[in-house]
């Protein structure tokens, strides 16, 4: 009895399973069945704009480093990137052939889509790109259902090149391509405020002659340049022959009203990257609640440690020098002041805190809280050829003025190149703005997102003033002004924050007894 089960079980598996031939002109080719199907392997292979910054959704493309048809290797620069006043260098995933770019030098790239595609089998041929795909050779019989497929993957590509060939329908005119291609060494050392203006202008870099450090171009040289091109043009008019008198029309009973003199005119200028990314920032800032508090300090004590600090400083500096130790050649009063905030921090640290008011992050209540960090990040801000730019002293508690200093120097530097990377413009707790360097003794400095706190440094004047023994002295004077977030730091906070940091100036020697 059992064996009987077993055998008709059997023949009617058999019978489930056999299927009956596809009769065809030389061979019968039994149909596979193809319960999954592998993703096809893509030779081109788009390149994604990866987050480059806190925040950041989209930044300009600077410049590009390949063209269509160029050959790259992985980590090999591709373009250069200006995002949140930083500019950064994107390279390359993959090694391949560039097969297309998706923007333009000057426009917008968004953070998440694709700004260029890599052939990362270089000159395929045919063949290959098939046996890569997964298709099968020529000249072999295809199943119905790998038919379909194929078909259905080929309506998909091409609705997805769809788009791509709609915008490369127009052809380029031969300056719109010769505008695409790098501009050598003069368009990588321009600043972004140059490139604004050539862009503005309607002018090839390549056609300005540079009279800056090794061949940079500056703005003089740009309106020199359209000066002449101007005043050429204009000879060229004036030479040529005048045309034809045309012939005149019957006269018209309405005329044009003759234009008033001196009559107002605007014009619309659209925002710089810098300028757009100050709107944004300042923007938010401003829906904090700020109370200003201002104090006057007394820096003759800092000038005279300066004037022999610089003194031992330019004598040390003929000396041979260690690679590691910090290179300075003369020293601010910036650094002492960094050094002076970050003093006052460890007795202040709410000064250091940020405020988290997102319902996401909040504790079971739903209330806003207050995330306090560790390190003292100071940010300055510097007046640039690109606009306002505040780059980040990182861990300023464990430095020394040396070290303030050098890092400061190096910020400067990359500032007015345009060369601020992601990383230096990132991670501030709390920001210095020195505007006395340029002139004003007030200031009522806005706070920055993400922080409660920013002192404003005014110009110092030599006032006179009594001393002790009620005699009149010659005395050093500047004004610092702080601005706080009201809901977290009260007044009192502020001001016993603020007689630390007067008392560490007027006093400099106080930062020897708390170096770290």
């Amino acid at each position: 009895m059992f064996l009987r089960q077993s055998s008709r079980s059997l023949r009617q598996a058999s019978r489930c399973f056999s299927r009956p031939p596809i009769a065809g002109p030389a061979t019968a080719v039994y149909p596979s069945r193809r319960f999954h199907d592998t993703r096809p392997l893509l030779v081109v292979k788009p390149v994604v704009l990866a987050d480059i910054g806190e925040g950041i959704v989209e930044c300009e493309v600077i410049q590009w480093f390949v063209e269509p048809g160029a050959r790259v290797e992985e980590f090999s620069p591709l373009c250069e990137v200006q995002s949140d006043k930083a500019s950064v260098e994107i390279t390359s995933r993959f090694s391949g052939v560039v097969k297309k770019l998706y923007y333009e030098t000057g426009e917008m790239a968004k953070v998440g889509k694709a700004f260029i595609d890599i052939d990362i089998d270089g000159d395929a041929k045919k063949e290959d790109l098939g046996a890569l795909s997964g298709a099968p050779p020529s000249g072999s019989e295809e199943s119905p259902q790998s038919s379909a497929l194929d078909a259905e993957m080929t309506r998909a590509e091409g609705m997805a090149e769809a788009p791509s060939q709609i915008t490369n329908m127009p052809q380029q005119s031969p300056g719109a391509v010769e505008a695409s291609k790098p501009k050598g060494k003069c368009a990588m050392l321009a600043t972004p405020a140059v490139r604004h203006l050539i862009k503005e202008l309607s002018v090839d870099i390549a056609d300005i002659d540079g009279t800056g450090k090794d061949g940079r171009v500056l703005k003089e040289d740009i309106y020199r340049y359209v000066k002449q091109r101007d005043f050429g043009a204009a000879n060229m008019d004036a030479s040529s022959p005048a045309p034809p008198p045309a012939p005149q029309a019957a006269p018209v009973s309405r005329q044009a009203p003759a234009s008033t003199p001196g009559a107002q005119t605007e014009t619309r200028v659209p925002l710089t990257n810098t300028q757009l990314q100050m709107f944004k920032s300042m923007t938010r800032s401003l829906t904090i609640p700020h109370f200003l508090y201002a104090d006057e300090v007394d820096f003759s004590s800092l000038v005279e440690l300066r004037t022999r600090l610089n003194r031992v400083l330019s004598q040390s500096n003929q000396q041979p020098q260690t690679p590691d130790a910090p290179q300075v050649e003369k020293l601010s009063y910036l650094p002492f002041i960094i050094k002076a905030v970050s003093m006052a921090l460890y007795q202040y640290p709410i000064l250091n805190a940020r405020v988290d008011a997102d319902p996401a992050n909040s504790d079971v209540r739903g209330k806003p809280s207050l995330v306090m960090r560790s390190q003292h990040n100071i940010g300055v801000a510097m007046d640039t050829p690109s606009g306002l730019l505040v780059p980040v002293i990182k861990d300023v508690g464990s430095r020394n003025i040396l070290s303030i200093a050098a890092e400061l120097a190096r910020l400067q530097k990359l500032a007015h190149a345009g060369r601020l990377s992601a990383a230096d413009m990132q991670g501030g707790t709390v920001t210095v703005s020195n505007i006395g360097n340029i002139g004003g003794t007030y200031v009522s400095p806005v706070i920055v997102e993400r922080e409660v706190s920013i002192l404003g440094i005014g110009r110092m004047r030599t006032v006179p003033a009594f001393d002790e023994s009620g005699a009149v002295v010659k005395k050093h004077v500047t004004n610092f002004s702080w601005s706080a977030d009201h809901r977290v730091v009260d007044g009192a906070t502020m001001a016993r924050a603020a007689e630390v940091v007067r008392r560490v100036v007027e006093e400099p020697d106080v930062m020897v007894m708390h170096l770290r």
